[in-house]
């Protein structure tokens, strides 16, 4: 009965990491942080596998915990992230903190854009990646869905 249901689990991250944005035509220009919040949704069917440590699991929350937390919590804590415009255009080269130079303005879609491309390939084959949400600020935030970009 259980193993042709497809659930979709959820586990939600945090992170703080500043940018700036280039083009911006208002505050955004400058560098500025944020404290991030990722919800990763993954589709998939409950493990049926009788002596599996993931029996009735769809994955495990450790890790996907684990693996969030290699990809994308490590990468982009307290960082600063910045086209490669930008950094080439301002000071940033003699900037000796944590900086991550994206061939894309680190704008809210685009991040999540990335941390999309990044997870699918890293994800059990029996797992897929469903959606991600990330919320820039409390009220300010965008949704990735895979059935948008099949």
């Amino acid at each position: 009965m259980f193993s042709t249901s497809r659930i979709r689990i959820t586990k939600e991250f945090s992170f703080e990491m500043s940018h700036l944005l280039r083009t911006h035509q208002g505050a955004c220009k400058n560098i500025h942080g944020h404290s991030y919040r990722l919800f990763v949704t993954l589709l998939g069917t409950p493990n049926t596998e009788e002596n599996s440590p993931e029996l009735g699991m769809v994955m495990d929350f450790g890790n996907l915990k684990r693996l969030i937390h290699k990809s994308i919590i490590e990468v982009y804590d307290h960082a600063l992230v910045v086209s490669e415009k930008a950094y080439h255009d301002s000071f940033l080269e003699n900037y000796n903190g944590k900086i991550i130079i994206k061939n894309f303005e680190p704008t809210c879609e685009n991040l999540i854009i990335d941390f999309a491309l990044t997870l699918k390939n890293q994800l059990p084959t029996n797992v897929k990646l469903h959606s991600l949400k990330l919320h820039e600020t409390f009220t300010s935030f965008c949704e990735w869905h895979s059935d948008d970009n099949e």
